[in-house]
């Protein structure tokens, strides 16, 4: 009980200092775009790693992220890690980009405005002039930002079974509309598991795979033959063992 107050009033009052520092870059009236998703990629990416140090989590990246811009970067989701993981190898490779977000998190008491001013662009998918907006501001981000990146979750919601649930639309929209590649990633392992163990006495490893670039036609059909291909090895690598 106390291990998991703990972990949470870290990440509160971590997330209340880089609310700040967010806000600073977000509201600034003499910045570019482009410097701006710059600034607040890098924070991201600082209070990612300020988290997972804490939770003593360590990130073992299987692949390489390309050297190339304008991605989409397609994510499974299975847990609050997910991001901070994400934000851990993105800031490795000094990525600019942001996330793709429902409109609920944005309206979130305590962390909305910790999405919002940390550059995560919204999307309500329940109403039609809330997705016109979307797909304006996506397009406007890319024709100043010449090295802008998107990160989505295409299951949409966080999954709790086996395997990879059924792709929601969006990612595949996005990459159309705006003629955008797409790299699938894959975070192994029951990370809500691994969430709600932390913090760890030694450090804890969560392995990612990151993919090929693929194109947006076949992208579920394609997430699926890469995920499948992981895990049959993962599975001979345990059975040689």
């Amino acid at each position: 009980m106390l291990k998991d107050l703990g972990k949470y009033i870290f990440m509160i009052e971590l997330g209340l200092k880089y609310k700040k520092i967010f806000k600073q870059t977000f509201f600034h009236p003499f910045i570019t775009l482009k410097y701006g998703y710059q600034e607040l990629s890098l924070q991201r990416g600082n209070y990612s790693n300020k988290v997972l140090d804490f939770l003593n989590i360590k990130v073992n990246l299987h692949g390489e992220l390309p050297q190339q811009d304008r991605i989409l970067y397609a994510i499974n989701h299975r847990s609050l890690l997910d991001i901070l993981v994400m934000e851990n190898i993105f800031l490795r490779d000094h990525k600019n980009g942001t996330w793709i977000a429902k409109q609920e998190l944005f309206e979130d008491p305590v962390y909305g405005k910790f999405f919002e001013y940390s550059g995560c662009i919204s999307v309500d998918l329940e109403n039609k002039r809330g997705l016109l907006n979307f797909f304006k501001t996506i397009k406007k981000v890319f024709s100043k930002v010449d090295d802008m990146n998107l990160y989505i979750f295409p299951e949409g919601e966080r999954f709790k079974g086996d395997g990879i649930h059924k792709f929601q639309s969006g990612a595949q929209k996005i990459a159309k509309a705006n003629k955008l590649k797409i790299v699938p990633v894959y975070i192994q392992g029951k990370n809500e598991e691994v969430f709600k163990n932390a913090p760890y006495t030694e450090p804890y490893t969560v392995d990612v795979y990151v993919g090929d670039i693929i194109g947006y036609e076949n992208l579920e059909d394609d997430y699926l033959q890469f995920y499948n291909a992981i895990e049959k090895e993962s599975k001979e690598q345990k059975d040689n063992e």
